[in-house]
């Protein structure tokens, strides 16, 4: 099982498009996948639902935390990571 802390850098959080996108990129990977608030103190969710990602209220510069169980965990992690915390230098 891996667990990892994010800072969410999105404008807008993980609402309406970014979720949507989120959601899609953790339904590619066998693993179990869940997602919490930690900012908010949120329980975690099951990170392949759109219903409970949109549920935790996440805004720009909330902390989450995902944690990832199954045999495809570690690019799971990687992917999901990509799209929170995006590589600042490659985009110049």
């Amino acid at each position: 099982m891996l667990k990892i802390k994010l800072n969410v850098t999105s404008d807008v959080g993980l609402h309406a498009r970014p979720a949507s996108e989120f959601v899609k990129t953790a339904s590619n990977f066998k693993a179990k996948i869940s997602v919490r608030n930690v900012t908010k103190s949120s329980n975690a969710v099951d990170a392949k639902s759109i219903l409970s990602v949109l549920s935790l209220g996440v805004e720009k510069d909330h902390e989450i935390e995902l944690t990832a169980e199954g045999e495809d965990e570690i690019l799971a992690i990687q992917s999901l990571r990509k799209l929170i915390e995006p590589d600042i230098l490659g985009k110049f």
